[in-house]
């Protein structure tokens, strides 16, 4: 019996739509179809497991064309094998530095409270349109980008459409298409200079195989330094959200204990709605849980439903950071940006910014005097990416 496109179910559903397929056949793997290809969809941390063992599955052709023009250019995330490892290790130099993730999160902490003062004593303002402007300003001065005013706009877009093919997504190639030709500009001219200690200088000047990255390709691997960054917005927003709903998760942030800010962070990446699913392609005839996958079939990891899964975290709709206190995690578990380890497979070599930044906003958010004005911050799971429909907007007194 032939398997239906599940492709409009997708549209329709969103996040929800793979925990549904699956919690249909009790959790096991699940044969579909999807964009009229095969493929596996299958969750948990042996899953995970499973999909970054290194030879079974390839990330460049599992990639839609429609992500790769807006979310990831066609730079390291297109890449497989040697070349990815190689390229990959420019953004373990450039991001799991400790100095530089200091710096970074220095940064955004400082402009943070520039913004904040600015704002004292106005009308309502959207904390994640304020948190984008504040993130893309930290990253562009790290990165040695000029900052001219919409940055933010175009990385926004970036993340905004990538999942959709309405205006959202033509909003976001215009803008990926105008920022690498900026981009690739400054690569130009930094080629020109003396190598400094800037990522947008080693980028430039970064050699493989003994030869520079090609202008556009470079401003390519720039863009996936600063994006992610900026779509930390999504999650300041979910931090927001969480401290207005959980408001006793607000003390122990502002009495600064490193240990609950650590735990608060972890929960929301867990809690809220960020990558739905990652995807590769069999590389070769594999077999999971008595599921035969043939070589060339996607293989769906279902993000969401892994980190709402109440076999891998208890009471999994429940926003309780305590659960990762004196906790370890399995590096195959907490999934929202890959699994693995980051120096040497696809899981994003950016997450311990992530980290450090949004633990930066959340201590400043749970200090800050605000309130919430009567709002919608209901979160419609059928959009990716997801956010609180009002952005969280925040009135701070003077």
């Amino acid at each position: 019996m032939a398997l239906l496109d599940q492709t409009l179910a997708f549209g329709a559903k969103g996040y929800a739509w793979l925990p549904d397929l699956r919690r249909r056949s009790h959790g096991r793997p699940i044969a579909l179809r999807i964009g009229g290809q095969s493929a596996v969809a299958i969750s948990g941390p042996d899953a995970a497991r499973f999909f970054y063992e290194q030879g079974h599955l390839e990330r460049h052709t599992a990639l839609p064309a429609p992500v790769v023009d807006t979310l990831f250019g066609r730079g390291v995330h297109t890449l497989d094998g040697e070349a990815h490892r190689a390229r990959k290790a420019l953004f373990v130099e450039l991001l799991m530095h400790e100095d530089g993730i200091d710096t970074l999160a220095s940064l955004t902490g400082k402009i943070f409270d520039e913004t904040i003062d600015g704002l004292r004593g106005g009308g309502p303002v959207s904390l994640f349109d304020e948190t984008a402007r504040v993130l893309s300003e930290a990253a562009a001065r790290w990165t040695g980008v000029p900052e001219d005013g919409s940055l933010d706009d175009d990385l926004v877009a970036m993340v905004d459409g990538f999942a959709t093919l309405g205006p959202r997504h033509l909003r976001a190639r215009l803008a990926r298409r105008r920022r690498e030709r900026q981009l690739a500009g400054l690569i130009d001219a930094a080629r020109r200079q003396e190598p400094t200690g800037e990522p947008l200088s080693k980028i430039a000047h970064h050699l493989e195989n003994g030869y520079l990255l090609d202008s556009r390709t470079a401003a390519v691997e720039l863009i996936n330094i600063i994006r992610p960054t900026t779509a930390v917005a999504w999650l300041a927003a979910f931090a927001g959200h969480a401290l207005d709903r959980w408001p006793g998760t607000r003390a122990p942030l502002r009495s600064g204990d490193d240990d609950y800010t650590l735990a608060f962070v972890h929960e929301v990446r867990r809690f809220y709605p960020f990558a739905p699913f990652l995807g590769g392609r069999a590389r070769r005839d594999l077999r999971f849980q008595s599921t035969d996958i043939a070589k060339g079939t996607l293989v769906l990891l279902d993000v969401y439903g892994q980190h709402h899964d109440p076999r891998v975290w208890p009471e999994p709709y429940e926003f309780r950071p305590e659960r990762f206190l004196g906790r370890r995690i399995g590096e195959f578990e907490l999934i929202p940006q890959g699994g693995g380890d980051p120096r040497s497979g696809h899981r994003c070599p950016g997450e311990k910014i992530t980290i450090a930044v949004l633990g930066t906003l959340v201590q400043r958010l749970a200090k800050l005097d605000y309130y919430l004005p009567p709002q919608n911050t209901d979160i419609d799971l059928s959009r990716v990416p997801a956010r609180p429909r009002s952005g969280v907007k925040i009135v701070i007194p003077q």
